[in-house]
């Protein structure tokens, strides 16, 4: 028990992180920093399609608004909620705590899966940036077989260990990075600011538009699921996030400026890859060949981050009973074994979709993901008001529900413009999840699949005396 502003609460972090083994490295400020980064965006790769869809004012104005729309107050929660719960179930905790495990495991089922589709795009956008210089890799079988091997070489490393993916983050972050900044320095004289200020507003793609900046700025809740791996959680965090968003924003921002300001507009050339040709121009082959390679890079470094926070988070939910015992199985170093090998399957098994159809499927599931996270997020602040934050964003209850209604509003108008097929195929997949819950928890009852909670994590659903003190208004 402790104070806050003199009212006793319940610290729910005492013996709440995630089951931990001494001899595995946690993972530090630095390395958590780039994988928030890949986890969202990777540099600008795939930003293109908003100056196709809106025209360079809308689509700078696009990566300036929509942060503080979206990824501050997306970042916020996962900071409250992250320190409050650090365990590598993560929103899935969240939400089960909130509204109970039925909902918790669809959260974890629609977040899964959206991480898995988005996994699935990485892979195929490896070789389109590698194509032009290898014509092989365009099609047929020995584009196939790259596909295969690069996803198995990816999911190597995520075997073996956090730490050796958190260092790959920062190599692979530093080369995505950089060559920008040179863009930017021999940019320099060929500026022309009156080219940023175009605009149409009768010659929008408005789904186009807003699905480019959803895909390109969301996902920041993701690395909660490694929230029991992190060194010191409580502090580290919080920090990783804020220096994460300044660092997401600036990758997009500055190419954008610097490829809408150097080059006469043609809209139609802005789409995956163009930021390759733009380097051609102002800088010569050489730069267009390591924008090249810092797209291919970029996209290897998404993949390990997107795969190491899906299958940790499978690890988490086995480790509350929400998923079989053998979930919660690692490695020798640490990883989740089954959970990766989950990952990977699902990554091969959706390969085939087209770009567009990942992106709207992806964004489509994350949707209700978040809705969930947002009603967990001010319960909780209702149920549990004296509850201990290590980090607490400085509004109150009503502030709480206030910062969470504009990107609802997003949410309900990425959904509306969603296709007829992508709304079938993913309400489908949302069914999925509503019947596998209660027929795990027969096979549960019928014991044909063992389940456990861990003994290291309280109970959050059963009526003990712990549970009541917790939800203690």
């Amino acid at each position: 028990m402790g104070e806050y502003n003199g009212v006793a609460y319940v610290d729910v972090n005492e013996g709440r992180s995630s089951p931990k083994l001494d001899n595995i490295k946690k993972v530090s400020v630095l390395h958590l920093i780039f994988l928030i980064f890949f986890e969202v965006s990777g540099g600008p790769f795939g930003a293109e399609d908003s100056v196709q869809a809106a025209g360079p004012l809308l689509s700078l104005l696009g990566f300036l608004v929509f942060p503080l729309i979206w990824s501050v107050p997306e970042a916020l929660i996962t900071a409250e909620m992250g320190t409050m719960f650090p365990e590598n179930g993560g929103y899935v905790v969240w939400v089960s705590t909130a509204l109970g495990p039925y909902w918790g495991f669809q959260q974890g089922w629609m977040k899964w899966l959206s991480g898995v589709i988005d996994n699935a795009l990485y892979p195929v956008l490896f070789l389109d940036y590698l194509k032009s210089g290898i014509p092989a890799l365009a099609g047929g079988l020995p584009r196939v077989a790259a596909a295969l091997a690069l996803t198995f070489l990816l999911t190597y490393m995520n075997y073996r260990g956090l730490a050796i993916v958190g260092w790959v983050a920062v190599l692979l972050g530093i080369f995505s990075i950089l060559p920008f900044v040179v863009m930017g320095l021999v940019a320099i004289p060929k500026l022309e600011p009156s080219r940023w200020f175009v605009m149409n507003l009768h010659d929008v793609d408005w789904n186009l538009y807003l699905n480019t900046l959803f895909w390109n700025l969301n996902y920041w809740d993701s690395v909660s699921t490694l929230a029991g791996e992190v060194d010191s959680p409580k502090k580290n965090l919080p920090k990783a996030l804020f220096y994460a968003l300044i660092l997401v924003v600036l990758s997009y921002f500055f190419p954008l400026l610097v490829g809408t300001g150097a080059i006469p507009l043609n809209r139609d050339l802005w789409t995956d890859g163009y930021f390759s040709d733009i380097a051609k121009i102002l800088g010569g082959v050489w730069l267009r060949w390591w924008i090249q390679g810092a797209a291919a890079m970029s996209n290897m470094g998404m993949f390990v981050a997107e795969m190491s926070s899906d299958s940790f988070q499978l690890l988490g939910m086995a480790e509350r009973g929400m998923l079989p015992e053998f979930f919660a199985k690692r490695s020798r170093h640490g990883t989740p074994l089954i959970g990766i090998l989950f990952s990977a399957s699902g990554v091969i098994l959706l390969s085939w979709l087209s770009f567009q159809e990942i992106i709207a499927a992806e964004n489509f599931l994350y949707c209700f993901g978040m809705i969930l996270e947002f009603i967990a997020f001010v319960l909780l602040r209702i149920k549990c008001p004296v509850a201990s934050r290590p980090y607490k964003i400085p509004v109150g209850t009503v502030g709480a529900i206030l910062m969470c209604i504009p990107p609802t509003i997003l949410i309900c108008v990425v959904l509306a413009l969603s296709t007829v097929k992508v709304m079938i195929v993913s309400l489908f997949a949302v069914a999925i999840g509503l019947v596998m819950q209660p027929c795990l928890k027969y096979a549960e009852k019928k014991r044909w699949m063992k389940f456990s909670v861990s003994g290291e994590l309280p109970d959050l659903h059963e009526g003990n005396q712990e549970r009541v003190d917790f939800l203690e208004d």
